[in-house]
């Protein structure tokens, strides 16, 4: 589909717009006036008119409107494409205009800055969020607002990457080696990995930094060793001052990785565990190459209550291959009966670089209609069970154009979560392919430093990665 972009710069806009409406369709944006050919989106700003044509399978839109200098361009003309494409697609969108990642934050800025009513108004009537979606929004800003009301001038989280996994899912794109294909790399990593974990300490006792979260990450952690696991947990509680420490997190993630031995290193010093079965139908499991069943999730989960774990997270992805609404109905309840003390409900995303993108698979209207039935089956189970809504967040490529959303009892929110995605304190990063972004207090000024992505880089050419991080120092210096 071509979308043409005359005369404005908002291309950013509008084609994630467009890609709302039509996933599988690859867009290819033009800047030069051309004979027009089925299927377009046109968009031309002239001084004081702005006109958007929509041409899709033999349909035609057309909407103009007069502008003055002091109007919003991007949103008028997201405004009136928004409205040509509802009318060819016959449907809207839940999430109405909004395509940015972080829609709770602009909630948030747009009660601090004119009331919680005229915000709630601007959502609903001018990015035209479905009422379903303000309500979600408006109950995880409330309980969101309570956890970065925790964070001080000095405040920072520790990420610590273990980009390893026994095998790689079909919907996953992030960098992770499979264990089997980099078996000789484990060791050296976590020596290196170590290493910079003491050297991270060392910053943030120098520059006196309060450290309130700790999230070990991945890849799948558990695909370590429990002595490795031991070594990294017990280093990081040597090493940094925990006695602000408000939680220590580590994605267990794979049941098929999780051992009793390796339960015991992490209790010692986590006190949040995150177990993710994805789904509890073993032959949707099969087709996303996710090689474990759902009596190995039980068993685990099951373990770690057994060893006293008191925070046990799990998360569920709607929208798997093979799923069906009832299928997930069935995990939901599942899940229910072991009442986690938080639950994530993530909706599929169509990842660029995922095997399921490689095979061409393609989103249809059903499978939207299906996956939204899920997240209001979900939600409604969770909330019965006394789970609210603390954190949300979105992605490109969604099924349905939804939303991914973590659920908690009273007091045992995912603090980590909500710090890394609202971009609220400094995120001082350790492991391949983590990112340590730098926060100034008071402004939304942020800094990054990337660590390599590949596991082998990272252990060739650490001694470089040590040395950029050394300007972690003058950013504090400068902004603080």
């Amino acid at each position: 589909m071509k979308l043409y972009i005359l005369k404005h710069n908002f291309a950013y806009e509008l084609e994630n717009l467009t890609r709302a409406f039509f996933p599988n369709e690859k867009i290819c944006t033009i800047n030069i006036s051309e004979e027009l050919c089925e299927p377009y989106i046109y968009t031309l700003v002239l001084s004081n008119r702005i006109t958007v044509k929509v041409a899709v399978d033999g349909k035609y839109k057309e909407h103009s409107m007069d502008v003055t200098a002091d109007d919003d361009i991007e949103l008028m003309l997201a405004t009136m494409l928004y409205k040509c494409l509802t009318e060819i697609c016959g449907r809207t969108l839940p999430w109405g205009l909004l395509t940015g990642v972080r829609p709770i934050k602009l909630l948030r800025r747009l009660k601090d800055a004119d009331g919680s009513n005229k915000a709630e108004e601007y959502f609903k009537n001018t990015l035209l969020v479905s009422d379903e979606k303000l309500s979600l929004a408006k109950t995880t800003e409330a309980n969101e607002r309570k956890i970065l009301e925790l964070s001080q001038k000095d405040s920072f989280s520790l990420y610590v990457s273990i980009p390893f996994c026994p095998t790689r899912c079909n919907y996953c794109s992030f960098v992770s080696q499979s264990v089997e294909k980099a078996k000789k790399l484990i060791k050296p990593y976590v020596d290196i990995l170590l290493e910079e974990i003491k050297e991270t300490a060392k910053i943030a006792k120098d520059l006196k930094l309060r450290l309130e979260t700790v999230y070990i990450g991945g890849g799948t952690p558990t695909t370590l060793e429990a002595d490795d696991l031991y070594l990294i947990v017990k280093t990081i509680h040597e090493h940094f001052d925990l006695s602000n420490l408000r939680e220590f997190t580590v994605e267990a993630g794979r049941p098929d990785t999780i051992t009793e031995a390796k339960l015991r290193a992490i209790g010692l010093y986590s006190d949040r565990l995150s177990i993710n079965p994805q789904t509890l139908n073993d032959s949707v499991l099969e087709i996303i190459g996710r090689r474990h069943s759902t009596e190995e999730f039980y068993n685990a989960f099951n373990l770690a209550r057994k060893l006293g774990f008191r925070h046990i997270n799990t998360d569920l992805i709607a929208g798997l291959q093979g799923d069906t609404v009832k299928s997930f109905e069935n995990t939901i309840n599942g899940i229910t009966e072991l009442s986690p003390e938080s639950v994530t409900i993530h909706t599929l995303s169509m990842k660029r670089s995922s095997f399921i993108t490689a095979e061409n698979k393609l989103i249809t209207e059903d499978d939207s209609a299906d996956v939204s039935r899920m997240l209001s089956y979900g939600y409604d189970k969770l909330s019965l069970s006394g789970l609210r809504p603390y954190y949300l967040y979105r992605q490109s490529k969604m099924v349905g154009n939804l939303e991914n959303t973590g659920w908690a009892k009273e007091g045992f929110d995912g603090l980590y979560n909500v710090y890394i995605m609202d971009e609220t304190h400094t995120i001082l990063a350790c492991g391949a392919g983590a990112v340590t972004k730098l926060k100034a207090f008071d402004s939304e000024h942020l800094e990054r430093i990337f660590n390599f992505k590949y596991p082998y880089e990272y252990i060739d050419r650490y001694s470089e990665l040590s040395s950029r991080k050394q300007g972690i120092y003058d950013f504090y210096n400068k902004y603080f």
